[in-house]
């Protein structure tokens, strides 16, 4: 369904949430009214939980989705699945999310990557526009800041930028 589809690309590379973590969203895990644009992940790797934080165009895209959900007569109480598999109505599972993200690469011509690879995408991007490891840690869930470090080596390519361009004169 093109609508979930959507949903599920968007949510991994605004989110960086695990594949798992995106299919155990329930529609009352997800806080986006006037102050708030955040989720809880409940359930994390080794069971930790934690608040993620997004941006303004996800909180916009996630609202109009609650909202196609109940116009379509999806239940969007507390406990009711974010995301239901079109061919089950159950709860969309991590294999499923991996078709998802699957079909739509193969439309747009990507092939050899994962859902995962969202992950890390939105990882890298954090960091670039962040500069702060720390941070990119606590959104991403990771318990040691040497797992969160891989990222600062793919960002190494933009300091060898920088450095060129340090003295240069602003133009």
């Amino acid at each position: 369904m093109p609508v979930n589809d959507y949903l599920v690309i968007d949510l991994a590379l605004a989110t960086g949430l695990r594949v798992s973590e995106i299919a155990n969203l329930c529609c009352g895990d997800i806080w986006v009214d006037d102050g708030r644009a955040s989720l809880i992940v409940r359930n994390g790797k080794c069971g930790k939980q934690r608040i993620v934080k997004f941006g303004d165009d996800f909180k916009e895209h996630l609202a109009e989705y609650l909202d196609w959900k109940q116009k379509n007569g999806e239940e969007c109480s507390m406990d009711a699945p974010l995301i239901l598999s079109s061919n089950t109505r159950e709860k969309m599972t991590t294999r499923g999310l991996q078709k998802v993200f699957e079909r739509n690469a193969r439309r747009a011509g990507i092939q050899g990557h994962s859902i995962h690879c969202l992950r890390h995408t939105y990882a890298t991007f954090l960091l670039r526009a962040s500069g702060n490891l720390r941070l990119v840690q606590k959104q991403l869930g990771h318990s040691s800041i040497t797992v969160t470090e891989v990222y600062a080596d793919v960002v190494n390519c933009d300091l060898d930028k920088a450095l060129a361009r340090l003295y240069l004169p602003i133009t």
